[in-house]
């Protein structure tokens, strides 16, 4: 058995500090934690492993570079190749719809609207996947949402954000512990 936790976001240092970019930001927060270096090449993005449990289950953090839009090519590669069911994968990534900072983790569920999400789902062939949105808020007046996920935090929000990652860490440690209803019953804000 084994898991696979992705982060959604897009490479590159233009994009490194984005709103977008939340996914790969809690990624990284959960791996410096755990000592883990997401520096491996394949399945189109970085990749790095570790043991999990009593079990030592297998855990993989993998980083797409693929772009945001195109994410799901590179999660359903390494799904086929460690052979990880949709239920064992844990995809993390941005909301508009939440605050800043916000957890919200569901079983499943649709895209909502979330381009990456929605590529995850076209190449796994199912929604039914757990994930973990991370709020960025709504655009401010004036704001087209693409430039505004495209955009770094401003500071208030850059705060919240990184308030809330330490919990979104917790969160990603009981979803491998016990399991995503246990994750969702102790952390969605």
């Amino acid at each position: 058995m084994a898991k696979l936790i992705v982060g959604l976001g897009n490479p590159g240092p233009r994009y490194a500090a984005t709103r977008h970019n939340a996914g790969w930001m809690l990624l990284d927060a959960f791996a410096r934690k755990h000592g883990v270096a997401i520096e491996q090449r394949g399945f189109e993005g970085l990749y790095g492993e570790l043991r999990w449990g009593a079990e030592a289950e297998k855990v993989i953090l993998l980083k797409p570079l693929t772009y945001m839009n195109l994410s799901g090519r590179s999660v359903a590669q390494a799904a086929r190749f460690y052979r990880i069911a949709p239920a064992d994968i844990l995809v993390l990534f941005d909301d508009l719809d939440l605050e800043p900072g916000r957890l919200r983790l569901r079983a499943k569920g649709s895209a909502g609207g979330h381009n990456g999400v929605k590529s995850v789902i076209a190449e796994l062939g199912t929604a039914e996947f757990p994930r973990l949105r991370i709020g960025i808020g709504r655009p401010a007046p004036g704001w087209e949402v693409i430039d505004w996920v495209l955009a770094p935090f401003g500071p208030d929000d850059a705060a919240a954000v990184a308030a809330a990652l330490p919990r979104a860490v917790e969160a990603v440690e009981c979803f491998l512990t016990e399991g995503i209803l246990a994750a969702m019953n102790r952390y969605n804000t």
